[in-house]
């Protein structure tokens, strides 16, 4: 990895904001630093984190969380573009409903809830990570994108951006996981469920991600067929993509 750059930023007011350029892409060139960020939300930054992000000039914020989840934590951060992609919160919604009807959470059950969502993010929501490229495509002007925790619908995206500059996938899979050495999760959530079903919905694993890719080639025909039919990235897409985010020569 290039020294001159570190991943994280170690903001204090968010545990899982990092930078996920210095991969290896298509050709041998390096996905460009300090353009694309994946985070945690960004309602608890303080003044020092803001002070930060402008200093990496970060100038675009796109927000996965659910209506609900946006409106209990908002925010607004002073010279940032900011862009509600929303993907309600379906794991949540679904452990609820288990609650109400007296069904017992397990761990093993959290982990197929979590794989059942990763199918709907490709399934059900491309409209919103069409929206995600679209900015994308816009200019290279350094933006952050995040849900909630920074983990899930967050990384998703940042999958599908990593694997359409060329990252292989399993060099993505160790980018998606990374979540679990980093995302701090808040004191008070907890709702009496036991931890082990905590460890599944509050960390990822290789899983969840793989049950989104699965259902990408099965059900789509591999990455390529999916970006261009359902995110509306085509070959020439994929060639401004690489022209912003891909170092113009290999990298040693």
């Amino acid at each position: 990895m290039d020294h001159q750059f570190t991943r994280t930023l170690n903001l204090s007011g968010a545990s899982n904001f990092r930078d996920i350029g210095g991969y290896r892409g298509h050709e041998g060139r390096q996905v460009r630093w300090r353009r694309i960020f994946r985070s945690d939300h960004l309602a608890a930054l303080t003044a020092q984190d803001t002070r930060t992000l402008a200093d990496i000039g970060v100038s675009r914020a796109l927000d996965f969380r659910g209506d609900v989840e946006r409106a209990a934590q908002a925010y607004s951060i002073p010279n940032v573009r900011y862009h509600a992609l929303s993907i309600e919160p379906t794991v949540v919604q679904r452990a609820k409903e288990m609650t109400l009807a007296g069904q017992r959470m397990t761990a093993d059950i959290a982990v197929g809830l979590m794989q059942d969502t990763y199918r709907a993010f490709v399934a059900n929501n491309a409209q919103q990570y069409a929206e995600l490229f679209e900015h994308l495509l816009e200019d290279d002007a350094p933006l952050v994108f995040h849900c909630t925790a920074g983990k899930d619908r967050t990384g998703f995206a940042a999958a599908l951006i990593l694997m359409t500059l060329g990252v292989p996938r399993s060099v993505v899979m160790e980018d998606y996981l990374l979540t679990n050495a980093l995302y701090r999760r808040p004191a008070a959530i907890g709702n009496g469920a036991p931890e082990e079903v905590l460890n599944v919905l509050w960390r990822v694993q290789e899983d969840f991600l793989e049950a989104a890719l699965q259902s990408v080639d099965a059900d789509f025909g591999g990455l390529e067929k999916y970006m261009e039919k359902q995110l509306g990235v085509g070959e020439r897409e994929r060639a401004r993509l690489a022209q912003l985010y891909l170092t113009e020569t290999p990298q040693g």
